[in-house]
């Protein structure tokens, strides 16, 4: 039988040891993100309020969710490739879509089993995503942000991947707050409690305010959502410029876009 050096026998035991405790927190931490995602109340979302809407991804019996589907995929190549996770989804003025893009993006991605997936509405002024799901949360985004909710009070889980973030009461002076460290230490510990695959960040439009200028140092990457019916060439290629010195910009989606096959 070899015989092993005293020192190499403690060397082995301490890297067995070492072995050990990193599975050990591992498993504390896939445990407790576990906990946290259990401890979010259902969402209940009014079905007939969301068609309404044209939140056509949940349970996709309307042939429109088929873009959604595609946009999805192209999405989750590009944040894994880049080892990125959030995505923040604005457009060049009010009313292009761009919440409507972003819910049937979430519920897109909820049908991903191997995606986690968080949508968090930004759009401090002018809130939308609560109201296009017909759901009210205990508390509002700016308790959170401010950290004075804790976030079983603001998020609801769809299923077992998709967690939504509502807002119910506008803030006045909303860049401030999106610009505030503590705002961005509350995002991160939502981060790491939850440990999402994807975080999606319904924001302002681009050229309505600051809100989005003070939010962008957070994000990993962009989506402009622009409408066919209302925004110009001018606006979308100003807002993609002013984006891409800011942040990584995924792309461009066109909404309201009509057309007949001939």
């Amino acid at each position: 039988m070899k015989h092993v050096p005293p020192s190499l026998q403690e060397t082995r035991r301490f890297h067995s040891t070492d072995r050990l405790t990193e599975q050990a927190i591992q498993a504390c931490t896939r445990l407790g993100r576990e906990i946290a995602w259990e401890n979010l109340s259902p969402l209940d979302l009014d079905q007939e309020r969301a068609l309404q809407n044209r939140i056509v991804t949940i349970d996709r019996s309307d042939p429109a969710h088929a873009p959604f589907d595609m946009l999805r995929t192209r999405v989750l190549q590009d944040l894994r490739q880049n080892n990125w996770t959030s995505v923040a989804i604005t457009s060049p003025t009010p009313s292009c879509g761009k919440s409507l893009v972003a819910l049937n993006l979430a519920f897109s991605l909820a049908h991903q089993e191997d995606c986690r997936t968080l949508l968090i509405d930004l759009n401090l002024k002018h809130p939308a995503i609560g109201a296009m799901l017909g759901v009210r949360a205990p508390a509002s985004m700016e308790e959170f942000l401010r950290g004075h909710a804790a976030t079983h009070n603001l998020f609801m889980r769809h299923g077992d991947n998709l967690a939504i973030g509502t807002n119910h009461q506008p803030v006045q002076f909303s860049a401030e707050l999106l610009q505030s460290q503590d705002a961005a230490r509350i995002l991160q510990d939502l981060q790491a409690k939850l440990e999402p695959d994807v975080i999606l960040f319904d924001m302002p439009a681009v050229l309505a305010s600051d809100d989005v200028t003070a939010f962008m140092p957070n994000v990993d990457c962009a989506i402009l959502v622009a409408a066919a019916d209302s925004s110009t060439f001018d606006e979308v290629d100003e807002c993609e410029r002013y984006l891409a010195e800011r942040t990584k910009v995924l792309g461009a989606v066109l909404n309201r876009c009509r057309y007949t096959d001939r």
